[in-house]
């Protein structure tokens, strides 16, 4: 999550990408063309083949073991799967997909009424901006503080199942979690004249426990994350939530489970709508690596240390 401001911050002039867009204009403002080695190339991602692990919710809840042990190694190897069977309905994932993209097709000054501060997320515009010389990414962002009882179900039951999976008892991280804090936010990437120059959201882990990404239907392929120091394009399953684990589950689970470092990239012809719920404990619980989690084998990696701060190390 980012940390909220406590002085003014200057950010400077911050362009609309939509509004770019509409000039059909080649040239890409300097705040936004990446340094040389940030900017995303073919030969540095790996071939789209190569795929996610993908988790069958219906299974887990039938108690298979089999698809306990392919959460596990899916949280352990990848950081990241898709979760298929997952009982929430389809037509709220349609509505909130609609809801999301009617916003951003407002005109920009309907928009602007609900403007992000700099240095926050919540509100419209440009998310994590700290300095007036700092890059942007190519998208706007939404920020809402309610989603939809169905996703915070759907994350429930993934932590008791992670946990299972971890041989812990089932509601341990229920309740470390104490009253669990949840926010969604919106992401609309528009097409990019120099998608070879520019990121849709820079490199980045979640400070959550899970993240769920709702992928729009007919969007363009943008999210990618790091496996072995190569960019690998995550191929959405249609109606199939991303889930992936954040910095608050790598501490908890003493790096068993790894936060894994993701991008967004952006595309010359199509757009990309996304909708991001992050859940993660309350900010005043303090969190460690479990006990059960360190031994002589497996010794502490991190220290004590608020939800609200970043993720520690030793």
């Amino acid at each position: 999550m980012a940390p909220v401001p406590i002085s003014p911050i200057k950010v400077g002039h911050i362009n609309d990408v939509q509004d770019l867009r509409k000039a059909k204009t080649m040239a890409i403002p300097a705040r936004f063309v990446r340094d040389m080695t940030e900017r995303p190339t073919m030969d540095s991602a790996i071939p789209s083949s190569v795929e996610i692990p993908v988790i069958d919710m219906s299974n887990l809840l039938k108690g298979n073991r089999n698809e306990v042990l392919n959460l596990g190694a899916s949280c352990e190897e990848w950081g990241f799967f898709q979760v298929i069977n997952h009982e929430i309905d389809i037509s709220l994932l349609k509505r909130i997909e609609k809801l999301s993209m009617e916003f951003f097709m407002l005109p920009l000054e309907e928009k602007k009424k609900y403007p992000m501060l700099p240095g926050t997320v919540q509100g419209y515009g440009q998310a994590f901006v700290f300095s007036e010389d700092q890059k942007l990414d190519w998208c706007n962002i939404q920020t809402i503080e309610e989603y939809s009882r169905e996703i915070r179900k759907l994350c429930k039951s993934l932590l008791k199942y992670i946990a299972i999976s971890l041989s812990l008892k089932e509601d341990i991280l229920e309740e470390i979690f104490d009253v669990a804090v949840q926010a969604v936010r919106m992401n609309y990437y528009p097409p990019c004249p120099r998608p070879d120059l520019v990121l849709g959201l820079s490199p980045y882990s979640d400070g959550s426990a899970l993240t769920v990404l709702q992928q729009g239907q007919g969007s363009s392929v943008g999210l990618q994350i790091l496996k072995n120091n190569n960019w690998v394009p995550v191929q959405p399953i249609p109606n199939a939530p991303v889930i992936n684990i954040g910095d608050t589950l790598e501490v908890l689970t003493n790096g068993k489970y790894q936060s894994v470092e993701h991008r967004a990239v952006t595309h010359m012809e199509k757009d990309r709508l996304s909708i991001v719920t992050f859940y993660a404990p309350s900010y005043e619980i303090e969190l460690g690596p479990l006990p059960e989690l360190v031994d002589e084998t497996m010794p502490c990696k991190y220290r004590r240390y608020n939800h609200g701060e970043s993720k520690p190390k030793v």
